[in-house]
This record gives C-alpha cells, structure tokens and sequence, in this order.
C-alpha cells in the first residue's frame, strides 16, 4: 500500500517537495508549535523570502518565511532527482549563515556601489 500524500508543493527552484501524511504526524510529535501552520509551511516552500543550501549537504535546502517581526518559519527539504521531500519545518527567531540560493541579489554595472 502507497503511504498516502499530505501535500505537494512547487517551489521557485523548479522542483516540488511532498511530505506523506505518516510523516507530517511524526513531524508534529516533535514540533507541535507547527500543528497549525500547514497552510504557511507550503507557502514557505511556495513563496519563500530565502532559499539557503545546507553548509552539510548540498541537496538540502532551507526555505524562510517570516511570520512577524523577527519570526520566521523554516521549512527544510532534501531534492534528489527533480524531486523533494520535507525534512523538517519549525519556527526560528534566528536566521543561520548559509549559502543564499534565492532571491539572488542583483547587482547593475552602471550604478555606483552605496558605500
């Protein structure tokens, strides 16, 4: 028997993370803070404010969404293949130094560097 699907969601790298309903109770017994924030984790896979890479592993990525001021819910998925699956979501009061995957910053070579 196939585990079934909690959700599916696509992500700005191009690529779409699931999590199985099995899965999201387990994650629930060791975050219960996130019961509530379904809706919000997949708009952090969805809709992200950064995209950072693992300093560990290259196929995890780290999405970050604020939920008010200096509140942020993470969302973590491993892609393999075109594909991810979500590792774990929690809330943070700190954002950790990692490789920003997105957005990119973009930097215009006719415009002078505001120093």
């Amino acid at each position: 028997m196939e585990p079934s699907v909690k959700f599916i969601v696509s992500t700005p790298l191009g690529f779409t993370v699931r999590i199985t309903e099995n899965y999201w109770q387990t994650l629930l017994i060791k975050h219960p803070d996130i019961t509530h924030y379904e809706t919000k984790i997949q708009q952090t896979l969805n809709q992200p404010d950064a995209i950072h890479q693992s300093q560990r592993d290259i196929n995890v990525l780290v999405f970050y969404r604020t939920i008010k001021a200096q509140r942020w819910l993470v969302a973590v998925a491993r892609r393999l293949n075109g594909e991810g699956y979500l590792i774990t979501a929690y809330q943070t009061d700190a954002i950790k130094n990692r490789a920003k995957l997105w957005p990119k910053q973009k930097y215009f070579t006719n415009q002078k560097p505001n120093f």
